[in-house]
């Protein structure tokens, strides 16, 4: 029991570390970039309304979507495939399994991320309507967008979207070494298209989700609230009839209709039952 307690400490203390510098290199440069092209009139990211409700999602969430992936895995290699033990378990999920894993590592972080996104966007779809909404609303919350915003997700919306999409991903047989590659890549990008800036771009609008693009799905339902549901590959909204970006025009009102949401962390987290 003391050695499982102290892998698990380890395991924490080994995200929380990584999670440091990554935090300071974006501060760094969404600072500077939003000084100079920001969407929305604000000052710096740091003195935003709420910022310590962020800054904790910001370090709790992957905190937790870590453990909670590593036991589902473990989970569904034991049901589905019949393995069981640490070394077992290592060898089983170290290079992948069946067909994908076969694939080069570079053609398997493709796969993974256009099939995650394709997910994503309809499990972001389920998340908008009535039942789920309720805990989906804490990642809308924020009506100061900023990219320290990017991880406001209560646990049950993350483990039932892009947690157990990974893992579903990762059972199906593709490497868990394209994390190596998708995890940088989506922290980036999700802190990016949260970012408080005014850029599109251009005509690549369609190829990757851009901070404008991602800015309207965050305002009122009338406007883009219920549109842009992709989280990386736009082209699924022009696919399925969800696309809006309206030319010459910038989003400027973010937040839910609730004027009553809580504002800090731990009543957000019960927020959902209280509904």
């Amino acid at each position: 029991m003391l050695t499982q307690f102290i892998g698990v400490l380890l395991v924490a203390g080994e995200t929380l570390l990584k999670i440091v510098p990554i935090t300071i290199a974006l501060g760094i440069v969404f600072a500077v970039l939003t000084h100079w092209s920001a969407c929305n009139p604000a000052g710096p990211w740091w003195r935003k309304r709420e910022i310590m409700t962020d800054i904790t999602y910001w370090f709790m969430i992957p905190l937790g979507a870590r453990f909670v992936r590593i036991g589902l895995l473990i989970v569904g290699a034991a049901l589905f495939f019949g393995i069981q033990g640490t070394q077992p378990l290592i060898d089983f999920y170290e290079n992948g399994h069946g067909p994908l894993s076969r694939l080069p590592l570079w053609l398997q972080a493709g796969l993974f991320l256009v099939a995650s996104d394709f997910l994503n966007y309809w499990n972001h779809r389920l998340f908008h309507g009535s039942r789920l909404w309720k805990y989906h609303a804490v990642h809308h919350s924020s009506e100061e967008l900023e990219w320290i915003s990017a991880a406001r997700f209560h646990p049950i919306n993350l483990f039932l979207g892009s947690v157990a999409i990974d893992v579903v991903l990762l059972l199906a047989g593709i490497s868990p070494n394209v994390m190596l590659w998708i995890g940088p890549f989506t922290t980036a990008h999700s802190a990016f298209v949260h970012a408080n800036l005014k850029w599109d771009l251009g005509p690549f609008r369609y190829v990757l989700a851009s901070p404008v693009f991602h800015r309207w799905h965050h305002t009122s339902l009338e406007k883009g609230g219920n549109k842009n549901f992709a989280s990386t590959f736009p082209v699924l909204d022009l696919l399925f009839g969800t696309w809006y970006m309206p030319k010459d025009e910038l989003p400027e009102v973010y937040g839910i209709d609730d004027r009553g949401f809580p504002e800090g962390f731990a009543a957000q987290m019960v927020y959902p039952f209280r509904q």
